[in-house]
């Protein structure tokens, strides 16, 4: 099974997205459906919301 991470940023815990290594991304408002989402996409993810986050100062 695998194990769903929240963001520590979430205010609201029943209003976010959830990921899971090596599984996807989920809406914690419906657990049963997920998007897969492979390990070059994610750390491309991650990549381009670093650089943002160093662009706006965040």
């Amino acid at each position: 099974m695998a194990e769903w991470r929240k963001s520590t940023h979430s205010a609201n815990a029943s209003d976010c997205v959830e990921v899971a290594t090596g599984v996807g991304i989920r809406d914690s408002k419906a657990p049963a459906a997920h998007i897969e989402v492979g390990s070059a996409a994610w750390a491309a993810f991650l990549a381009n919301v670093t650089r943002g986050r160093r662009r706006t100062g965040r």
